[in-house]
């Protein structure tokens, strides 16, 4: 079914199907911006090089989707799976990925820089040279998080599980990590500068 003529949903966006998607897709077509998939099932699809920035994703499976290079920036998939889906240089920047399962997701060199993850369950994910500069990730799980080399400028960890989680050579200046659990956590080379530590206090 052609869902282009079809009217906007309450929110502004275009509503599309999954099966639209997917055929249009595999035509060749990317530009998906500002469509509605709530919901949709889109598990171990492959839709690298997508653009579904500013689309509306609450909900949606894409656990092993493959989404390399895909641009979902200021997308909102709240609640959504993407557990040990393929982000690989993702571009993530202010979506809303609260409660999202991320499990085992691969992220890295995405841009989550001012994304919310707040209360999203990132452990097991692989986050190298990823950028989170400002990003909420309060009350996030991280366990076991392999996050080398990540920009976590001004981000808030606050009440974040990090345990086990590799932090190394991590940029972590003026962010918020009150509160946050770092047992066991490889925090060498990473630096703290202005950074909120979980005790409270300011780090030099």
């Amino acid at each position: 079914m052609d869902l282009i003529n079809q009217p906007l949903t309450a929110t502004g966006k275009e509503p599309m199907d999954t099966s639209e998607l997917l055929r249009r897709y595999a035509a060749g077509e990317r530009d998906f911006k500002n469509v509605s998939l709530s919901g949709a099932q889109l598990g171990r699809a492959c839709l690298s090089g997508i653009d579904l920035s500013r689309a509306e994703l609450i909900g949606a499976n894409l656990a092993h989707a493959t989404l390399r290079a895909a641009n979902l920036s200021e997308a909102n998939l709240n609640g959504a799976n993407l557990s040990q889906a393929n982000l690989f240089g993702a571009f993530l920047s202010g979506a809303d990925l609260s409660q999202a399962v991320l499990t085992a997701a691969h992220l890295t060199e995405a841009d989550l820089s001012g994304a919310s993850l707040i209360e999203a369950d990132l452990s097991n994910a692989v986050m190298h040279l990823t950028c989170l500069s400002e990003a909420n990730l309060q009350a996030s799980n991280l366990t076991a998080a392999s996050m080398s080399g990540a920009r976590l400028w001004k981000a808030n960890l606050s009440d974040a599980n990090l345990k086990g989680a590799d932090l190394c050579d991590v940029n972590l200046c003026e962010a918020n990590l009150c509160g946050a659990n770092l047992e066991l956590t490889d925090l060498s080379e990473a630096v703290f500068t202005g950074a909120i530590m979980p005790n409270g206090d300011t780090h030099n």
